[in-house]
């Protein structure tokens, strides 16, 4: 008997220290073509990124159970008024699935404000944590607070630098540097914490933890402990598991407002989880996502007569209200609303 060939996976490409990858340099131009072919081919690839420590990525796991397990009132204090950006625990179809939404990750004083309304009385246990040194290096004793904020804070900065690196090498692959600032003007960083509720019961077969859906921000960079279940599919329909290969693992994904950005170039892939045994599942995704009142408007080199435009400038916001009343239809969720919405 021959052996089996291997599963399918997604492109892995390892970022080398940011001393080494440099603008310019071979180590820059050959991710670059990496990165670039990866998210039109498959809208999607696994970055091995050293920059956010084991000791960090940790901290931050080890949070989320407490997190979650608070009451369900307490949870809910997480709104906002923009549509997916607070707490989600009841969607179409009962999915086993809830997460919260920290506006503005990187900036600590945001962070320290959804701590504040979680914990109004203080969080000693978070205090007492052990975290990254880096973490911990205050400059007054007044900045004292609960350490979460320090963890998700130096957490979502460290990964929103990865981000800048993509969002670079993709505008230089396509020769439109000069929009390069008013990209990166146009979004904030939202960090969403996930829980996918197992029940303890199932001990056998799948159940569906989050259906087939799109991203529809510009940009997604995703973590996760080590329960596994998320999975990607391919242009040609394939489901492909996404198994991270190493500690230092993220999933990068091209969502909906890239592909119009772009004018279709950049593919926006559809993926899903799918939960085996009784264990939780817990991610972190750090998404790039438009402000409100930001058009997001595809640059006029990237369109000519082979590449026709595809999408009507369109603000995003505004989108997220139409989607979010369309996938009140559970006929509707997972298929893109975007092409309806503002097809050009």
């Amino acid at each position: 008997m021959g052996s089996r060939a291997p599963p399918p996976r997604i492109p892995v490409i390892n970022f080398p220290p940011s001393g080494v990858l440099k603008p310019g340099t071979p180590e820059w131009e050959s991710i670059k073509f990496q990165v670039v072919k990866a998210l039109e081919e498959y809208g999607c690839f696994e970055a091995l990124f050293n920059k956010v420590s084991l000791d960090l990525r940790k901290s931050v796991f080890s949070s989320l159970k407490e997190l979650f397990d608070l009451p369900l009132e307490r949870k809910m204090k997480n709104s906002s008024k923009k549509p997916f950006h607070g707490y989600h625990g009841k969607i179409p179809r009962m999915l086993p699935f809830e997460s919260l939404g920290i506006d503005d990750a990187p900036v600590l004083e945001k962070v320290q404000g959804f701590t504040d309304i979680l914990w109004p009385e203080g969080n000693p246990k978070f205090c007492r944590k052990s975290l990254d040194k880096a973490i911990l290096r205050l400059e007054s004793p007044y900045q004292i607070r609960p350490l979460l904020s320090q963890t998700i804070q130096s957490y979502s900065e460290k990964l929103s630098e990865l981000d800048q690196i993509i969002r670079t090498m993709i505008v230089e692959s396509y020769g439109v540097e000069k929009h390069f600032d008013e990209l990166m003007d146009l979004t904030n960083h939202l960090l969403r914490v996930m829980k996918y509720n197992v029940d303890e019961t199932t001990t056998d077969g799948e159940a569906v933890g989050l259906l087939p859906h799109t991203d529809m921000n510009l940009l997604t960079i995703l973590c996760q402990n080590h329960v596994n279940g998320l999975a990607v599919q391919t242009k040609d329909g394939e489901w492909i598991d996404v198994i991270p290969s190493s500690v230092n693992s993220f999933t990068v994904f091209s969502g909906d407002a890239f592909h119009a950005w772009t004018n279709g170039r950049l593919h926006s892939p559809k993926h899903r989880v799918i939960l085996k045994g009784n264990e939780a599942r817990y991610s972190a995704g750090l998404f790039a996502i438009p402000k409100s009142g930001h058009i997001i408007k595809a640059p006029e080199e990237l369109v000519d007569d082979e590449h026709p435009l595809l999408f009507k400038p369109y603000d995003h916001v505004k989108f997220l209200g139409y989607f979010y009343v369309e996938s009140q239809d559970p006929d509707k969720i997972g298929i893109s609303a975007l092409k309806t919405y503002c097809g050009a």
